[in-house]
C-alpha cells in the first residue's frame, strides 16, 4: 500500500486536468487514483476517453490510461476513493461554486485551479511563495462549511503571474502605480493550434474577464485576513490590458511601475534574485529553487528560451530600466499552465500537506 496522498482530479480530461496528471506523474507525496469527469466521459477508461486529445507534449503516464473515469457529479461516490482534490471542472461559476462546496462538505480537501471561488472571503487564494499566512482563513471557512477536514483553497489567475511576484519582491519601496499589458499563451483558453488554427499568425485583443482579473485579483493576494477573511489591500492601482498572441505556453507581461520610494535598478535587481517564500525554505517538491530570475540580455525574456525556467515553477524577468513617465518598466514571464494554472495549484497543496491541512483520510 502506498504512502503517498490519494488524488482525484476533477475535470481530468480537459487541458488543466491533463497538466495535473503530466505533473503529478511520480510525484513524491501524491498519487493520481481518481479522475472524474463530465457523464459523457463517465465510464470510459481515462485513455479512451481521452483519444485524440490528449495535450501534453509528454506521453500520457501509463498509471492513468486503464482508470474508469467517473462522473464528477457523482460527489460521495468519487469523495470516498480519495484523500482530496485538485479542481479543473469546466461548468459555470455557480456550479463550479456548489460542487467544490460539496465535495468539501464530504471532508474532501479542494484545491482549484478555477476562478469561482477567488472572491469568497474565507477561501484562500494563494501563490504560496507570497502569501501562505491566507491558509488562516481555512479555520472559519471550515465553520461556515460545518466540516472538520474539508475546505475549497484555490490559486489565482494565470495573467498575474508573470508580474504579481515581482511587485511582491519589490514592496518595500512602495509601488503606487501599475500599468500592464499581458500577452498570453492560446493553452490559457485550453486550446492548441491545432484547435484553433485562426490563431496562426494572429493577435486578438481581448480575452473575456481577464482584464478585471489580472487588476484586481493581486489586491486580495497582498491582503490581510482579519476576522477570518481576506481583506484586499487597497494598492497599488493596477491598470492591465490583456491580449491573446499566437504562442502556445508562456505568458508575458510589459509592465510600467511608479514607486512613493523610488529604488535603484541594483536595488530591484537584488531582490529580485533574493525573493523567496515557504515554499523554499520546506523544500516542497515542486518548489523552484531559484523563483525569480533576472536575464541582462536586451532580448530576454523569450518564451522558446526561457518558459520552462525551474520546470516552468520560475519567474523570468528582464529589460528592466528608467522610464520617462513612470519610474521604471520590465517584461515578465511565466508559464500559464504550470506555474499559472495546475503547477500553482500542486505547489499550495503541498504547502497545505507540509502545514497539516490535508491528510490521509
Amino acid at each position: 500500500m502506498s504512502d503517498k496522498l490519494k488524488v482525484g482530479i476533477l475535470g481530468g480530461t480537459g487541458m488543466v486536468g491533463q497538466r495535473f496528471i503530466a505533473l503529478l506523474e511520480n510525484h513524491p507525496w501524491f498519487e493520481v487514483t481518481t479522475i472524474a469527469a463530465s457523464p459523457r466521459s463517465a465510464g470510459k477508461t481515462y485513455e479512451e476517453a481521452v483519444a485524440g486529445r490528449w495535450k501534453m507534449d509528454t506521453p500520457m503516464p501509463e498509471a492513468v490510461k486503464k482508470l474508469t473515469v467517473m462522473n464528477v457529479n457523482e460527489v460521495e461516490a468519487v469523495a470516498s476513493k480519495v484523500d482530496f482534490v485538485f479542481s479543473a471542472v469546466d461548468m459555470s461559476k455557480d456550479e463550479i461554486k456548489k460542487i467544490e462546496e460539496a465535495y468539501a462538505k464530504t471532508e474532501t480537501p479542494v484545491v482549484s485551479n478555477n476562478s469561482a471561488h477567488r472572491w469568497t472571503p474565507d477561501v484562500p487564494m494563494m501563490v504560496p511563495e507570497i502569501n501562505p499566512e491566507h491558509m488562516a482563513v481555512i479555520a472559519s471557512q471550515k465553520k461556515r462549511l460545518g466540516t472538520k477536514h474539508g475546505f475549497v483553497a484555490v490559486k489565482p489567475n494565470c495573467s498575474i503571474q508573470s508580474y504579481a511576484p515581482v511587485l511582491t519582491a519589490w514592496k518595500e519601496f512602495e509601488p503606487v502605480e501599475v500599468v500592464a499589458t499581458t500577452y498570453q499563451a492560446i493553452s490559457g483558453a485550453g486550446k492548441t493550434f491545432q484547435d484553433w488554427p485562426e490563431m496562426v499568425g494572429n493577435v486578438i485583443p481581448y480575452i473575456g474577464g481577464e482584464e478585471e482579473k489580472s487588476e484586481k485579483e493581486p489586491l486580495r493576494i497582498w491582503g490581510k485576513v482579519e476576522d477570518g477573511v481576506i481583506v484586499p489591500a487597497d494598492g497599488p492601482l493596477i491598470t492591465c490590458q490583456c491580449i491573446r498572441v499566437p504562442v502556445l505556453n508562456g505568458h508575458t507581461a510589459a509592465v510600467f511601475v511608479k514607486f512613493r520610494k523610488k529604488p535603484s535598478k541594483e536595488q530591484l535587481i537584488e531582490k529580485l534574485r533574493e525573493f523567496s517564500g515557504e515554499p523554499q525554505r520546506l523544500g516542497l517538491p515542486s518548489a523552484p529553487k531559484q523563483f525569480i530570475q533576472y536575464l541582462e540580455e536586451d532580448n530576454r525574456p523569450q518564451v522558446t528560451l526561457d518558459v520552462d525556467f525551474e520546470n516552468g515553477m520560475g519567474i523570468s524577468v528582464g529589460r528592466l530600466r528608467e522610464d520617462t513617465v513612470y519610474d521604471y518598466k520590465f517584461v515578465g514571464l511565466s508559464h500559464n499552465t504550470v506555474r499559472g494554472a495546475a503547477g500553482g495549484a500542486v505547489l499550495c497543496a503541498e504547502l497545505l500537506k507540509a502545514n497539516g491541512y490535508i491528510n490521509k483520510k
